[in-house]
């Protein structure tokens, strides 16, 4: 069985740089620490994780707590993270949170009962609170939504502007009537789409308001949506807050018998492996989730080499994608 040292002897390094690299230490060079790997993998060296876990108190293990598993975006932010952390030598656990606080403190507890290495977290709201993980040293990473009570590492995409920027491009597409579908209030994306997609409305002379708020999730979605469209001023388009929800009002139209990109315009958030396959394909805001994900876990992995640092935000920008259903 390769040693460390054999790793070290073929990378032509210290063992002690060995180590810094496959624990993912941010003072090694990213070149050297990608040579050491290759000199792992071709030896099919495997770190003593047993020794590791008593040396540092904590196992070899980073803890993912996602909003909801089913949607897509969620699920390109896991493969981000555990990509990087599998390169470091580190496991990920999933844990889905389901947008329910419970269901997340839970989870949390659990982190810190197994004593994992950190964790990378989307809070199902601004009073998630992580003070027993961070007193006991374990570094929390929050992605797509902050801890507002917390300042520590965070990534995020700033999504009041891309709604501001979707909800233009449907009154420059010529609709008037648009309508915004968002989650519940206090989530901070869902308020904060809301809020671009208000600013954008507001500084038209033409277009006209109309939104609902509901859970996200594609039920929800459906029902909201039926409740607009069953307005006597019903909308003439729709800013939808995620792929999960713009399947619930693909459904709806579908039973008013309303054709998107002709009779509907349509932008969703989040660029779902069957938005561009739709007849017409839907237009989206499409966000880094992949990118997300593996900043969040160099984040994560920088404060377990170094919790002194300073806190570190990263706010990144999402994308317009027009495609078929917002044009007339």
């Amino acid at each position: 069985m390769a040693t460390i040292s054999d790793v070290a002897a073929r990378a032509g390094v210290s063992t002690a740089t060995v180590s810094r690299a496959l624990n993912g230490k941010s003072t090694v060079d990213p070149a050297l620490a990608e040579k050491v790997r290759e000199a792992a993998a071709y030896l099919g060296y495997q770190p003593n994780g047993l020794a590791r876990n008593l040396r540092r108190q904590e196992t070899a293990v980073l803890a993912l707590v996602i909003s909801d598993v089913e949607n897509p975006f969620f699920t390109a932010i896991a493969r981000g993270v555990e990509d990087v952390a599998q390169t470091a030598g580190y496991s990920v656990v999933l844990c889905n949170s389901d947008e329910n606080a419970e269901k997340e403190r839970r989870y949390l507890d659990v982190a810190l009962q197994e004593r994992v290495a950190g964790v990378v977290l989307s809070p199902t709201g601004g009073d998630t609170d992580v003070t027993q993980l961070l007193s006991r040293g374990t570094p929390v990473v929050a992605v797509d939504r902050p801890l507002n009570a917390v300042d520590g590492d965070q990534v995020l995409v700033n999504t009041r502007c891309a709604a501001d920027e979707a909800t233009r491009h449907l009154i420059e597409a010529g609709y008037r009537r648009i309508g915004c579908l968002t989650g519940p209030e206090g989530v901070r994306t869902a308020d904060d789409r809301l809020a671009g997609y208000q600013s954008a409305i507001a500084a038209s002379a033409q277009a006209t308001t109309c939104y609902r708020r509901c859970e996200l999730r594609t039920a929800h979605a459906k029902a909201a949506a039926l409740d607009l469209l069953d307005e006597g001023d019903a909308p003439d388009a729709l800013l939808i807050a995620n792929s999960t929800m713009a399947i619930g009002v693909l459904e709806a139209l579908r039973e008013r018998g309303i054709r998107p990109g002709r009779d509907f315009g349509l932008v969703s958030f989040d660029d779902a492996p069957w938005a561009a396959l739709l007849d017409p394909p839907l237009t989206v805001v499409a966000q880094p989730a992949y990118e997300i994900g593996s900043i969040a876990a160099r984040l994560l992995l920088d404060r377990i080499a170094d919790g002194s640092r300073p806190p570190e935000a990263r706010e990144l920008a999402a994308r317009l994608i027009e495609r078929g259903s917002s044009h007339r």
